[in-house]
């Protein structure tokens, strides 16, 4: 497996970009519960690849084919496996970094640790293809987590210095918390949106690359998930989250603004809402001491530009260990944010229906 992701729920994800296909498998998924398939496709959708310009020309269906665990619709308790077949691929546009690692892609450092049997064909199993499947295992976690109360929304924070309206993560409603990300270009604020297009197709044109943030909000977690220091909320859900390829930081709450605060500004206020302890804001992000406060978590990802540009590269040949200039054909996203907004939100549901799982509810 490429990859495995949590406790309860169990999520191992396989394959490669350039592979016959990639999957995952799902363990520890109650029997009895339905299953929408459309709605599974549809959350994949937002992440396909080859809709526009903004993102890399390569096609991909991206239907998940179930293999077991699912039948008519309910889960059956056992594993669920699905494939999703690779069908668009180009490996001889990897020809030559075969030799020349890509500067600010892992295919240096994997060569290093497997001893350069890696498969670099459009990253292998370090390629953002393997993030499909992170979201089938996302999107049925989701649907288990909404039966439950439970909501779970992501936008496109930023992109360079271009920034969207933040969540409401005090009062958020459902159509505030989902509405953005099943948008066409998952923003909040659309003339923001339509700036950050500008930005990443500015890019494109300069066979450059560029990064930004995402913002994901949790709505209807009760008090009590988690515990303190290793395994607290926020250690799993940041272990989780960095398993997303390009992903290079998180932040819970105010996050690194919180540092510049005096603690009087920072703490949050108690206060009895409808008859519940909660906050008078939210700098917390949800989690205090590791363990979910009944406010909404809240949390923001910052990705990498793409590392795979047009752009001529210092790099070196590892066969003769000289220095070569790499020049990078094939097709790759200008920026990938806007195409990971849903895969942060799904695999913040996974980790979400873990933690509760603890609990066994």
């Amino acid at each position: 497996m490429s990859s495995e992701f949590g406790k309860n729920i169990r999520v191992s994800v396989f394959g490669e970009s350039h592979s016959a296909g990639i999957g995952a498998v799902i363990s520890g998924i109650p029997a009895g519960i339905k299953i929408d398939m459309e709605r599974v496709s549809l959350f994949m959708a937002l992440r396909a690849p080859g809709k526009n310009k903004l993102s890399t020309a390569r096609r991909e269906a991206d239907q998940p084919e179930v293999l077991s665990g699912i039948l008519d619709g309910v889960t059956t308790g056992t594993p669920i496996c699905a494939v999703i077949r690779n069908t668009d691929i180009r490996s001889k546009d990897y020809a030559n970094i075969m030799d020349v690692p890509r500067p600010g892609h892992s295919d240096f450092s994997a060569y290093m640790r497997y001893g350069g049997q890696n498969d670099v064909r459009g990253g292998g199993h370090f390629s953002g293809r393997l993030t499909a499947p992170l979201c089938f295992a996302g999107a049925i976690c989701m649907q288990i987590l909404e039966s439950k109360g439970i909501y779970v929304g992501a936008h496109i924070q930023s992109v360079g210095n271009i920034w969207d309206q933040r969540f409401d993560d005090i009062h958020p409603t459902v159509e505030g918390l989902t509405g953005p990300m099943w948008k066409p270009f998952p923003v909040i604020d659309d003339e923001a949106g339509a700036k950050m297009q500008e930005e990443i197709l500015a890019a494109a044109q300069e066979l450059d690359s560029i990064g930004g943030t995402i913002e994901c909000v949790i709505a209807g977690v009760e008090p009590g998930f988690g515990e303190h220091m290793s395994d607290g909320v926020e250690n799993r859900m940041a272990a989780a989250i960095f398993g997303i390829p390009a992903v290079k930081g998180i932040e819970f709450g105010s996050g690194f603004a919180g540092s510049a605060m005096r603690g009087s500004q920072n703490n949050d206020p108690f206060c009895v809402e409808n008859g519940k302890i909660r906050t008078t804001t939210n700098h917390h992000g949800g989690i205090l001491g590791g363990i979910t406060s009944g406010m909404p978590i809240r949390f923001a990802v910052a990705m990498k530009p793409t590392p795979s540009i047009g752009k001529p590269q210092q790099s070196v040949s590892l066969s003769t260990m000289e220095p070569a200039v790499l020049e990078i054909k094939g097709r790759h996203d200008p920026c990938i944010v806007h195409r990971a907004v849903p895969v942060v939100a799904a695999v913040a549901a996974m980790t979400m229906l873990d933690i509760i799982y603890d609990e066994g509810k």
